[in-house]
């Protein structure tokens, strides 16, 4: 870390359960739950990566639990769940993280390619916040926190069914505020712009891309994970107590 993480007192003791926790953004979500003395649980289908994000948690002293997931697969999602909550104890805080972002053309799409992206992209969060809603009715709280992304915001190509499901991250995350209120269940979304993980880096970027990144964002550093993590902290404690059915862009300005 390069700057000390603000702490929240509120996190400490909560069961958090993140969706792609074994690298990327996520990994850095679940080590950040971790610090703040959070029970966290993970599911990602890398269990190699997975592995060294378990150790990370366990150097801190926080109670974790990691499970090898395809969020494809609801019904291992489901079971993942319970096996968390039976590990951890009842969650009240989600962080709907897992997606994938491959590349693809239009004219390639077929039927079965845009389930199957809706599926890796966007089903899952429903399906998971409806896991956990029980834990939170009875807890009298909970947060949930979707993650959308600013492709579609800033008119992104090749990727169509991807933008698609980001962009219906924002309509999931209003209607799940407003069923979950009453139960005082909070559920924000936030959007990253490009945050230059290891697989972003491997894949896409490059000195020309790099380039045109920093013209077009107003803070000329790269993004990384922890920069998003300290945001879904924030929404996830108790500091953010009235904050509901809101998106958070979190893009060093760039739109």
């Amino acid at each position: 870390m390069t700057t000390p993480e603000a702490v929240y007192p509120s996190l400490a003791g909560r069961v958090v359960f993140v969706t792609g926790g074994g690298s990327g953004i996520g990994a850095s979500i679940v080590q950040s739950f971790a610090r703040q003395k959070a029970k966290v649980a993970f599911v990602d289908i890398d269990e190699a990566a997975s592995g060294h994000v378990q150790s990370t948690v366990a150097g801190t002293g926080a109670a974790g639990y990691f499970e090898p997931c395809d969020v494809r697969d609801i019904a291992a999602l489901r079971r993942a769940i319970e096996n968390a909550r039976r590990a951890l104890g009842p969650i009240t805080i989600l962080i709907n993280n897992a997606a994938r972002d491959d590349r693809h053309a239009s004219e390639d799409v077929t039927p079965e390619y845009w389930d199957e992206r809706f599926a890796v992209n966007l089903k899952h969060q429903f399906f998971a916040a409806q896991a956990v809603l029980p834990d939170m009715k009875a807890a009298g709280k909970g947060a949930i926190i979707n993650f959308g992304s600013s492709s579609w915001m800033v008119g992104q190509g090749g990727m169509v069914a991807y933008t698609a499901c980001k962009s219906a991250v924002l309509g999931l995350t209003r209607s799940l505020a407003r069923d979950f209120g009453a139960f005082n269940i909070r559920v924000n979304a936030i959007a990253p712009g490009w945050i230059l993980t290891e697989r972003q880096r491997k894949l896409w970027l490059n000195a020309e891309s790099r380039a045109e990144l920093m013209k077009s964002q107003c803070l000329k550093r790269e993004l990384m994970g922890d920069d998003i993590a300290r945001v879904v902290l924030f929404l996830a404690s108790d500091e953010a107590g009235a904050i509901t059915s809101q998106h958070y862009v979190v893009d060093g300005g760039r739109l």
